[in-house]
């Protein structure tokens, strides 16, 4: 049998259509590949913008704002020392974008104005740090990324 153009691009088209078809089905069935989305309940997360806007510029507009720094320990967290650290509660939210599994969030319990954050809670690469925390009735939101 005698194969002309035609027929042998069609054959190059089918063989290279079942090799990427291939590909696609290991990737969606393979657990290593992960295809997760950035967060569990991003559709709830997007309702709550505006709040986490004003918290957001309620945290800016203060004098002496949150700094977050690596140290040998881990992440420290110091929070203004104009206020009463006693009276400061929230949580802080840890975020891996390379693996949701290592998403944690604890809250805030504060025995000075400082927070630190493990080293043993961390694994090396980028971390988005969100902190939500109350002061005296207003609420106050930092974010910030640190590559730990």
């Amino acid at each position: 049998m005698k194969i002309n153009w035609g027929t042998g691009i069609v054959i190059a088209f089918g063989l290279f259509m079942t090799f990427i078809l291939f590909f696609v089905f290991k990737v969606q069935s393979n657990s290593k590949y992960d295809n997760e989305l950035v967060t569990e309940d991003y559709y709830q997360q997007e309702l709550k913008v505006q709040g986490n806007i004003d918290r957001a510029s309620n945290a800016n507009a203060l004098i002496h704002k949150i700094e977050m720094e690596k140290v040998e320990d881990g992440i420290e967290i110091s929070f203004p020392k104009d206020f009463d650290y006693k009276a400061i509660k929230g949580k802080v939210s840890l975020y891996r974008p390379s693996n949701q599994k290592l998403d944690t969030e604890m809250q805030i319990s504060l025995s000075s104005s400082h927070l630190l954050i493990p080293k043993s809670n961390l694994v090396g690469g980028l971390w988005d740090i969100t902190i939500e925390w109350q002061y005296q009735g207003v609420s106050y939101r930092n974010k910030q990324s640190i590559y730990y």
